[in-house]
């Protein structure tokens, strides 16, 4: 095993303590500036933490979904803002990693309110530095996101309007060179029709928003356009881009929408789970099976859902597999109706 990896998994263990039996990964610390005093690698900030990933990316765990932020000399960009809640905690996490420059950018990668529940706050509390006009942080996201928080979708009610992005996109890539590198949006319909990850090129640092989380079943919201299938394809196109350093491990790395930062073995573990059980609910409608007849069958998910069953929390087994036999059993959308094996 390399020395990262043991570094990781020693940095891992100290945050499982930290954050109550959350696991997350770090950086090598010899290669991390804030382990060499530049910045502090872990700041407590009320119950958000700040756990440095690599180069210029941070991890802030604690504001419901998990926030990367790219701090540098231009300032901060922010992916995603966590829950409401959090916002105050958020900002002083923040600011300790950058006490003089403000937050410029918030890139989001979904509508749901705990990745965007901060959004008002902490834009009101940024500025962009190059636009004299500037009163707030600029929100990007693509316009499924804002389209989404400005109208019901079944499950989440409109967003008040100062929450919305103030600018979009619809392609499926938007760059952003910020801090001395490009954040690569990608725009990949996935829980959501929305769902867009963030890649860090210099940094080697993927947010993946929900397209990939590593606590539980993917969180599809058929209400919102998640589909299974765009899901693995979300999960393919990760892969593609994810290069590990050694046997598979390190090298790039990824800061899931909910869980510990993960490498390409991790992943691709992932795919395949998710790719299994897809299958395996497919059969069931193929034999004729009935929805309350998968929830039933406990051997559909037997080894995985002490894993990434949700143990009662708000995402379970059951609710993951009656979004899966409705996305199997509905008329085929063209977005969604192929995907990469």
């Amino acid at each position: 095993m390399s020395r990262h990896v043991i570094n990781l998994l020693a940095a891992s263990a100290a945050m499982v303590m930290l954050l109550g039996g959350t696991f997350v990964g770090a950086a090598d610390p010899a290669a991390d500036p804030a382990a060499q005093g530049e910045t502090p690698a872990s700041v407590a900030s009320g119950p958000v933490k700040v756990l440095h990933v690599q180069g210029n990316v941070y991890m802030l765990v604690g504001a419901g979904a998990n926030i990367a932020a790219s701090v540098g000399e231009q300032g901060v960009l922010l992916v995603d803002t966590g829950n409401e809640a959090s916002s105050e905690a958020v900002l002083a996490a923040v600011r300790t990693l950058s006490p003089k420059l403000p937050v410029q950018y918030i890139l989001n990668t979904t509508h749901k309110p705990d990745h965007t529940g901060g959004n008002d706050v902490i834009a009101k509390a940024g500025r962009r530095l190059v636009d004299a006009d500037s009163t707030q942080a600029v929100i990007l996201s693509h316009e499924s996101i804002l389209n989404r928080m400005s109208a019901p979708d079944g499950r989440v009610p409109p967003r008040p309007v100062p929450a919305w992005p103030t600018d979009t996109f619809f392609t499926q890539r938007k760059e952003v060179y910020f801090n001395g590198e490009p954040a690569i949006m990608s725009h990949q319909p996935g829980s959501t029709d929305g769902d867009t990850y963030v890649f860090f090129r210099r940094s080697d640092v993927i947010a993946a928003g929900d397209l990939y989380i590593n606590t539980t079943f993917p969180e599809i919201n058929v209400e919102a356009g998640g589909h299974i299938n765009g899901v693995l394809k979300g999960l393919n196109d990760l892969l593609e881009v994810i290069i590990p350093r050694n046997n598979e491990e390190d090298g790039t790395l990824v800061i899931p929408g909910h869980g510990r930062v993960a490498d390409e073995l991790d992943v691709a573990e992932y795919r395949d789970m998710v790719t299994i059980m897809r299958d395996r609910v497919q059969d069931a409608v193929t034999r004729g099976q009935t929805l309350a007849q998968v929830k039933a069958d406990k051997r559909i998910a037997l080894e995985y859902d002490e894993r990434y069953g949700g143990k009662g929390g708000p995402w379970t087994t059951e609710m993951f597999l009656e979004a899966v036999y409705k996305n199997l059993t509905a008329k085929p959308s063209p977005a969604v109706s192929k995907e990469g094996r």
